[in-house]
């Protein structure tokens, strides 16, 4: 039986991790590979073409063919018409690039940004191991924290679950550029390149500019409410998760509160805006909402254009 569809069992890759930790990749493969089934294997295959088409075989013409692919030496040498049959070069590789800095340990509502992360990885990458593509991971803060070369098969999907949740970053900053500069000395290829990160940076659209030039690149933008909009609850201190300092804010002031959602606000409309301005495909995800229906509406918008 293929890799990619063995039954689950204790593997060695798993002998060494805790049993919850265990539990949760189990819970995270068992959701995200019905969802693959179910709706983006097949969004998936459509929204990521293959890089060409290969020559598969010749057969007799018939009515309705385009004449453009009949080939000639072999009508010659038999007396009648045939056509060449191309089919879809399919193999891909998927690299996986993921925020792992401070900020991404957080989440007022339903999930951790870094949780809400991990769980899109596993259902593209089990999406992308169903089409026979390879696929690698990449974690970064300000430095490259991991790098995982791409292959295929299910028990290469889990080993990267695993260093997505039980990976402890050595720093807690953000430097895309790092991330970015990577892939390009990395991806000889052009490739799929999938960003997650909140994009609480600057300065990387240079370097983002080169990848989206050479490789396929989507950016998956995580954004929590509580970024954006604080309730009035009088003095609170704010820590930034990534440099450590830390305001004290009276939330009560409207004019506080107003200022702190402008600022946020003006942000994520810059890192969107540059996205657009460098052609970048990016799916803003929300983790009070969830990520199936952007992606799944990334993934629909993408094959009406293509």
């Amino acid at each position: 039986m293929a890799d990619g569809n063995a039954p689950f069992s204790p593997i060695p890759l798993f002998c060494m991790i805790p049993r919850e930790l265990f539990r949760k990749i189990r819970r995270i493969e068992i959701r995200t590979k019905g969802l693959v089934n179910d709706v983006f294997g097949g969004e998936y295959h459509s929204a990521f073409k293959g890089r060409g088409m290969d020559f598969a075989e010749v057969r007799p013409y018939q009515i309705g063919d385009d004449i453009r692919n009949i080939d000639w030496n072999v009508s010659a040498r038999t007396g009648e018409a045939y056509v060449k049959v191309f089919e879809e070069e399919r193999e891909q590789t998927l690299m996986l690039v993921v925020d792992v800095s401070g900020s991404e340990d957080f989440g007022s509502r339903h999930a951790f940004k870094r949780e809400m992360a991990a769980e899109i990885c596993a259902v593209v990458a089990f999406s992308a191991i169903q089409n026979n593509d390879k696929v690698g991971l990449l974690l970064f803060s300000d430095q490259v924290e991991l790098f995982v070369p791409p292959k295929k098969g299910r028990r290469h999907v889990l080993r990267l679950l695993r260093d997505l949740f039980a990976h402890e970053p050595a720093s807690t900053g953000t430097d895309l550029t790092v991330a970015l500069d990577r892939v390009l000395h990395v991806l000889r290829r052009r490739s799929i390149v999938l960003v997650i990160s909140d994009f609480l940076d600057d300065g990387f659209e240079k370097k983002l500019a080169a990848v989206a030039g050479r490789h396929d690149t989507i950016a998956i933008h995580l954004q929590d409410p509580r970024e954006e909009e604080l309730p009035a609850v009088g003095l609170i201190d704010l820590t930034d998760a990534e440099t450590g300092e830390t305001v004290t804010l009276d939330t009560r002031s409207r004019a506080a509160r107003a200022a702190f959602s402008a600022q946020a606000r003006a942000q994520r409309e810059a890192v969107q805006a540059l996205f657009r301005r460098r052609r970048v495909d990016s799916v803003p995800i929300r983790t009070d909402e969830g990520y199936i229906e952007p992606l799944i509406h990334f993934f629909r918008r993408r094959n009406k254009r293509t």
